[in-house]
């Protein structure tokens, strides 16, 4: 691995070719916050799905993209003297050094459970008037509810064992069971979505990751369904004309590989 030296080379490099791209590129040029946000999210996602690949020349090359993004805001910001990158380095630094008293400080901890609650005391002491401020609005709903019930358990505000939170999912299944028998549409979503959110409480009692679960059950579902998708295709019979007995025999046999 490089030293500290090489490291700080290395970013320099890529500082004077943003310097060189934001002068010199018609695409760079012409690039505002607003017209890369939605390719950083693009690029956040596919550093994402190479980590659940565990391709680590991928997940390398991913963290590349991120950290060109990183720099060409820092980069745009500094056109307008609202900050470079120097500010933003040294606003994270300055923010974890005060987030951290364990550290830094005198405070003292006994495990990770009291760090997460003093980050989100020391949250609060900051001006935030709700331990929530910080959940993005267009977090996707599945992490959003991870993060909310997270940042909640982090000041208090939780089950104490597992088991009441299982307890808790079978009570709002029976409940989901019940709007189904009445039909009542509206009331069916409220209570599916009171299920799911239960399922990723418990999800976080077990320490599992509900997306990367999730993800992985999608990669599992289209490795196997393609499998099927081939077998059709050697068999010359399409998906549709094959009874689901059929297809069954070749998916037992994509689980099996």
């Amino acid at each position: 691995m490089s030293d500290k030296t090489t490291q700080l080379k290395a970013f320099e490099r890529l500082l004077i070719i943003m310097d060189e791209l934001r002068e010199q590129c018609p695409w760079d040029k012409k690039q505002t916050m607003e017209s890369l946000r939605h390719l950083t999210i693009e690029e956040v996602y596919e550093l994402g799905d190479a980590i659940l690949d565990k391709d680590l020349d991928e997940v390398k090359g991913e963290l590349g993209d991120v950290l060109l993004h990183i720099v060409f805001y820092s980069k745009i910001g500094s056109e307008t003297n609202a900050f470079d990158i120097a500010d933003v380095c040294h606003s994270i630094c300055d923010k974890l050094v005060e987030r951290h008293p364990h550290i830094y400080g005198d405070v003292k901890v006994d495990n990770e459970d009291d760090v997460k609650r003093n980050w989100e005391q020391l949250k609060l002491k900051e001006g935030k008037k709700s331990v929530l401020e910080g959940v993005p609005k267009s977090l996707p709903a599945m992490v959003k509810a991870n993060r909310i019930q997270d940042k909640v358990a982090g000041v208090g505000f939780d089950w104490e064992q597992p088991e009441q939170v299982f307890e808790k999912v079978e009570e709002e299944l029976a409940e989901l069971k019940s709007e189904i028998a009445k039909a009542n549409q509206d009331a069916i979503e409220s209570e599916f979505g009171d299920v799911l959110f239960s399922m990723i409480n418990y999800a976080r009692f077990l320490k599992v990751n509900p997306e990367n679960a999730l993800e992985r059950t999608n990669k599992k579902f289209i490795k196997r369904f393609q499998y099927l998708e081939s077998k059709s295709k050697e068999l010359n019979k399409p998906l549709k004309d094959m009874t689901l007995s059929e297809m069954d025999v070749f998916w037992e046999e994509a689980k099996s590989i």
